[in-house]
């Protein structure tokens, strides 16, 4: 057989009869609701043409690390690609194993941390670690149910690492693969829920080759929404993000800056430090501390 289409490694076998018996696990009534079998294969050509053309180049792909993978997906999941790149590399240089991320200190986990926004998703990392330390011996289980169970790991995080890190069939749906979904198969449809598109996404996966059908769809629908008005917003699912200059969120970040810079101070210190009113610090610390970033003793706070 031929080069796969669209996939720039290797020599793969023809895929027809790969996706013909992934659908036939679908369930009879979602298969019913499919588009036709020839709207199917156009966009899957689309996809990897797309891929093979324009397919990007990171650091986490082509691992079989499951940590490694999982670190990636979780920075990706509100950071942008160009961000992580080099975040990743610096991050898996420190903490090179969820061994050597459990026994870290939060601060330390905290400050590398810095600049990728929304470092709850850096304490859930690391609780993560901590438990699968200690219950699977330091390797992420390959089942999307146990996934699902630690701290962090939503549907699509836990099935991103099973595809990816073990290339076991796990379709998902994100930002992107909704992207690419919704502009195919719902150009003029609004509110559309991910239901609607979970037998595509299951019908048009590559059950043989599942980590490059992962990037090469995922890629696809970054494209889409770089150069169209972003087809994800016509999801039921999409969120628009509030501005970050004057919210919570960036208070919330400078205090947390504040008090890893200069732990054991109290709320009027790191209010004068940040700008932040001191009864809002206040809140905003004990809120920190509720979520398990830090640790008051008395009228001090540092980092747990």
């Amino acid at each position: 057989m031929g080069r796969f289409p669209g996939c720039p490694h290797g020599t793969r076998r023809d895929p027809g009869s790969r996706w013909r018996l992934y659908t036939l696990r679908m369930d009879p009534h979602d298969a019913a609701d499919l588009p036709s079998a020839d709207a199917l294969e156009a966009f899957r050509a689309t996809v990897w043409s797309y891929f093979r053309e324009n397919g990007r180049e990171m650091p986490w792909r082509g691992i079989d690390d499951p940590y490694g993978v999982l670190v990636s997906e979780v920075m990706l999941q509100q950071t942008q690609v160009a961000r992580v790149t080099d975040r990743w590399t610096e991050w898996m240089g420190v903490f090179p194993t969820i061994d050597a991320l459990a026994a870290a200190p939060l601060a330390a986990v905290l400050e590398r941390w810095q600049g990728l926004g929304y470092s709850r998703r850096a304490v859930a990392l690391k609780r993560c670690a901590e438990l699968v330390a200690e219950h699977f011996a330091g390797v992420l289980p390959a089942d999307t149910a146990l996934l699902e169970t630690l701290p962090g790991i939503g549907p699509a995080t836990a099935a991103a690492v099973v595809n990816y890190a073990y290339e076991v069939p796990a379709p998902f749906i994100e930002t992107n693969v909704r992207a690419a979904l919704l502009h195919a198969f719902f150009a003029d449809a609004d509110d559309v829920p991910d239901r609607e598109l979970r037998p595509i996404v299951d019908a048009v996966w590559d059950a043989g080759d599942p980590r490059e059908w992962g990037y090469a769809l995922t890629d696809y629908g970054a494209h889409l929404k770089r150069t169209l008005p972003n087809p994800s917003r016509r999801s039921r699912h999409h969120v628009r993000q509030s501005p970050f200059e004057g919210s919570r969120r960036q208070k919330r970040a400078r205090l947390l800056r504040a008090v890893l810079g200069r732990p054991g101070l109290d709320a009027d210190a790191y209010a004068g430090e940040t700008g932040v009113a001191t009864s809002e610090a206040l809140e905003l610390l004990g809120a920190l501390g509720g979520e398990g970033f830090l640790v008051r003793n008395g009228e001090q706070w540092s980092v747990r």
